[in-house]
């Protein structure tokens, strides 16, 4: 493939990646000059390809909307790394389909695959290795995270019907703020209309999404990922905690991340450094206490336990069991 050649299909693919792109930017792009880009445009319209001049202070080039592409082609790089993303995305748990699909997508790629291409992808699937399990949560239904997503983009309410951890069932309207992953689950957070407040419910658990008419106004504030983390470190459990801790929030936060716990940081006095050594309040509501000890001990740092005396003695039982193993011969 000649040189002029492959830049025109490199121009394409540049422009099929969606919005307007300036002739500078085209050009640097490709390393040619702004008239050069310009014969190159001639040459896609040539092909039939609607590219469009946008014209104004930040015009340029895009695809006329609705312009369906030729069938898909990938560089030997591309196919590559579709397939990775496709076994990692399964391993960890972050596919929004069933496993069928995923692994007749990754069929379909590796036939069309170059053998040279092939082989070196069966030579690193089998020297690569995974430190985790494969993902076995269960994945969200594609129709209900689209019409999330769309939701979100429009800011218009939707009507979900969820079912919760007890296995009670609820139609809810929701004001969704946002889509967000976390530990190989997908979450949408945002305000329940009903009782007014926010909330966040797992995609896996909600049967069916439908737009509804109206707009909402998304709140100032935290963005969906910190309103997630904050919903689990304040979730009602079994157990309210609550600890002094003396060290800095890196120190902390190294051992309670905020989907564990919530931090309460005082202002620094005159003159203090922020990242200062200092008493923190730290907050954590749990199922069970005994897990707490050990993460207490590898803090590395002094901390009082205000609540409950439950743990208080919890910590005291470690102490005195690591205690014992230290002074056997």
């Amino acid at each position: 493939m000649s040189r002029p050649t492959g830049r025109v299909l490199t121009l394409l693919e540049l422009l099929q990646s969606g919005g307007t792109r300036t002739v500078a930017e085209l050009a640097g792009r490709l390393g040619v000059e702004g008239r050069t880009v310009r014969r190159y445009v001639d040459q896609l319209i040539d092909l039939d390809v609607p590219v469009e001049s946008v014209r104004g202070r930040y015009g340029g080039y895009r695809l006329a909307p609705g312009y369906r592409l030729p069938p898909l082609m990938l560089s030997d790089d591309e196919a590559l790394a579709v397939l990775l993303g496709l076994l990692t995305g399964r391993r960890a748990g972050l596919t929004t389909t069933q496993h069928t699909a995923n692994e007749t997508a990754s069929a379909k790629i590796r036939r069309v695959l170059p053998k040279h291409i092939a082989r070196r992808l069966d030579t690193l699937l089998e020297s690569l290795a995974f430190t985790e399990k494969p993902g076995e949560f269960d994945t969200p239904d594609a129709g209900v995270l689209l019409a999330i997503a769309d939701a979100v983009r429009h800011h218009r309410p939707v009507s979900i019907r969820y079912t919760d951890r007890d296995g009670r069932r609820s139609e809810r309207t929701l004001h969704a703020y946002g889509i967000v992953t976390h530990s190989g689950r997908w979450y949408v957070t945002g305000k329940d209309a009903r009782i007014g407040e926010d909330r966040t419910f797992r995609l896996d658990r909600i049967a069916d999404a439908r737009t509804l008419p109206g707009s909402f106004e998304t709140p100032a504030g935290p963005g969906p990922a910190q309103r997630v983390l904050s919903g689990f470190a304040t979730a009602e459990y079994q157990h309210e905690v609550t600890l002094r801790v003396h060290g800095t929030v890196e120190q902390i936060r190294a051992h309670l991340p905020a989907s564990v716990a919530s931090l309460v940081e005082h202002e620094p006095a005159a003159g203090e450094d922020r990242a200062t050594e200092r008493w923190l309040r730290v907050e954590l509501r749990v199922e069970r206490l005994d897990w707490l000890p050990p993460v207490l001990a590898s803090l590395g740092r002094p901390f009082v336990i205000e609540r409950p005396d439950e743990l208080r003695d919890l910590v005291i039982e470690l102490a005195d069991r690591l205690a014992s193993y230290a002074r056997q011969a």
